[in-house]
């Protein structure tokens, strides 16, 4: 009986852990330059494909604000970078905020992350 039980918490658990990867796939969206300027508070569909296919990767500084507009704010510590909005994702996991870095060498996109709050 006790086995059983925890057979269907299990499945529930797994159904559940699914449900949610599939959810955060559909509100990924390929990046789209006019939708990045035009809905900031809607960043946070794009923000996985700018990070995993590159795109920023070796482009200046000038290209980085034709392509995104201007930063929302930049670092100027240690570390020449630009931070930009993102919106809040929906998330069961974290409240935390969540910027794009964008780090610099030699004026040049060296870095392209997520950053928290």
């Amino acid at each position: 009986m006790q086995l059983k039980r925890i057979g269907k918490i299990s499945v529930f658990f797994l159904v559940a852990v699914v449900l949610a990867l599939i959810l955060i796939r559909i509100l990924e969206e390929p990046f789209d330059t006019q939708k990045w300027q035009s809905e900031p508070l809607k960043r946070y569909e794009m923000v996985d494909d700018i990070i995993e296919s590159q795109i920023l990767s070796g482009k200046p500084k000038s290209e980085i604000i034709e392509i995104l507009g201007q930063p929302d704010s930049k670092l100027n510590t240690s570390k020449d970078a630009f931070i930009y909005n993102i919106g809040n994702p929906p998330s069961f996991f974290s409240s935390q905020k969540e910027y794009l870095l964008i780090v610099f060498k030699n004026e040049r996109v060296e870095d392209v992350s997520l950053a928290v709050d």
